[in-house]
């Protein structure tokens, strides 16, 4: 292959070959982005990011160890820490205190079982929220013990997909950890600069999971020019080599892409769920608060769409998905596409077949050199 063109400041900072990162998909469902599909972007050249948003540190701690034996690269870890959660108490706790405090929601869950045609599972399967759900705990206590399983791994990068990781920063720097800031506005990009972090990822409103209210072209400048000299990458509907190009143009150094990556056989989403996004469209995703409280691009979804059309207001996380487990319990328990959440992007329309994601790299890169070629070729008129 020609000279390598794109490697980015990003790609020093990372000791990564191409300024591409895996997002770290992942949230109360479970991990997306699971060692299989890290390993092989790391091993592609990008970096990969293990999805461990809400993950007990027993299963972060098997996520690592599996990850290592599959690769000799750097990889990272993404979780989230959201500002508005619990700081203590169970999910049992919680789960309990949902009917009481919030009724009107509670109640509705079996009509809007019976209009969905689904029926409770009779017994929970692998795949059962509400055994995840019992298995951890949504709150502060629970972020701060994945952070520390993350510090005594010393895993390469660490990612806040949500929130601000200030008050870990010293512990992170003591121990070599490059950390990555998620945003989805100026504002949110202030913040996290002031606390210190290393890379900040703009992240557009065409992006899939929790989203920005802004578009990405119009973000990523924007977010370049408030925390300069602190290195952006960009996120949110760049899923080729054009896309990639052109986020470096805006002044990024590299690319935080999810959906291109989910119709993939190393991705952890089920087989319906990366058909659904071959044949899905730009068109085919809504932005909805119904599964976790915050606004999330997902796959166009029955649940989305019922919970709308009576007008009922969404929960704080993690009290909206406690509310609606059954009824995703049971439309995993189905199989049902048109229910089960399936974060994707708006960049979906380009994703034709299941195709490994180590060529996925390897064609975004070839791609963005032809397209620089072809600006080098051009000459003033």
């Amino acid at each position: 292959m020609r000279k390598n063109a794109l490697r980015t400041k990003l790609c020093e900072m990372l000791d990564i070959e191409y300024p591409i990162l895996l997002a770290g998909m992942g949230g109360m469902g479970g991990p997306v982005a699971g060692p299989e599909l890290v390993a092989a972007v790391s091993n592609a050249g990008g970096l990969g990011i293990l999805g461990c948003a809400f993950l007990p540190p027993n299963k972060i701690e098997e996520m690592i160890r599996q990850t290592r034996k599959l690769t000799d690269r750097p990889f990272g870890i993404d979780t989230v820490l959201p500002a508005e959660a619990p700081q203590t108490g169970t999910t049992a706790e919680m789960r309990a205190e949902v009917p009481a405090q919030h009724s009107e929601e509670a109640d509705v869950i079996p009509e809007i079982m019976q209009e969905l045609e689904l029926s409770v599972p009779k017994e929970r399967t692998q795949r059962s929220l509400s055994d995840a759900a019992d298995d951890t705990v949504f709150t502060g206590d629970l972020f701060k013990e994945e952070i520390e399983i993350i510090l005594e791994y010393r895993v390469p990068v660490y990612a806040a997909g949500l929130g601000d990781p200030g008050p870990y920063m010293d512990d992170f720097r003591k121990r070599g950890i490059k950390v990555i800031g998620v945003v989805g506005h100026t504002r949110s990009a202030r913040r996290v600069a002031k606390s210190g972090v290393d890379i900040i990822v703009a992240q557009g409103r065409d992006a899939g999971g929790h989203t920005s209210r802004i578009g990405t072209i119009a973000l990523i400048p924007q977010v370049v020019d408030v925390v300069s000299p602190i290195p952006v990458v960009a996120a949110g509907g760049i899923g080729d080599g054009r896309g990639l190009v052109a986020s470096l143009a805006l002044g990024a150094v590299g690319v935080w892409c999810g959906t291109i990556f989910l119709a993939t056989p190393e991705s952890l989403y089920e087989d319906y769920q990366k058909q659904s996004i071959i044949n899905a469209s730009e068109d085919d995703t809504v932005v909805s608060r119904v599964i976790t409280g915050k606004e999330a691009r997902i796959y166009k979804n029955s649940l989305a769409a019922a919970w709308a059309k009576r007008g009922l207001p969404t929960l704080p996380m993690p009290l909206q998905t406690m509310v609606v487990l059954p009824i995703l319990d049971a439309a995993f328990e189905a199989r049902r596409a048109d229910i089960v959440p399936t974060p994707a992007g708006q960049i979906s329309g380009i994703v034709h077949e299941l195709k490994p994601a180590g060529k996925i790299v390897e064609e975004m890169v070839e791609s963005a050199h032809q397209v620089l070629e072809e600006f080098w070729r051009m000459k003033p008129a």
